[in-house]
């Protein structure tokens, strides 16, 4: 229980729950990022509490996460509340947050978001055309 918490993989889990390919990680990081160094990030032991902070931002996922979560202890936790007496396999005892619900509320958002960039970018490029055929 010792052993300490890696941060590349958690950065990895949590960026894969969210469905985020390293390509689009490395373009939120920024030009110097690429999906070469995304991934050789996700197998670093210890990343940088700043770079931790940006890829929080990017993934909307607390520093603390990617510092504290413990696979196995997460596997442990989830095996020990399994209701293993006549229930559906899927039934878990004082249940209430499913935090993977809130990861996919937040990826939605993300997703909205990028479409509404998008459809304003479509409506600025309509009016720009405009006013070069007006001239």
């Amino acid at each position: 229980m010792n052993e300490k918490i890696h941060h590349g993989r958690n950065i990895k889990r949590f960026r894969e729950m969210m469905g985020i390919k390293q390509e689009a990680l490395a373009q939120e990081l920024g030009e110097d990022w690429s999906q070469k160094k995304i991934s050789l990030l996700e197998q670093k032991e210890e990343v940088e509490e700043e770079l931790l902070r940006q890829v929080g931002e990017i993934l909307r996922i607390p520093v603390e996460a990617f510092k504290n979560f413990d696979e196995e202890q997460a596997i442990n936790i989830i095996s020990n509340t399994f209701d293993h007496c006549n229930q559906p396999a899927s039934v878990f005892y004082n249940s209430s947050i499913n935090p993977l619900d809130q990861i996919i509320r937040f990826h939605e958002e993300k997703i909205a978001l990028y479409e509404r960039m998008l459809k304003e970018k479509d409506e600025m490029m309509e009016r720009l055309e405009r006013l070069i055929k007006e001239k």
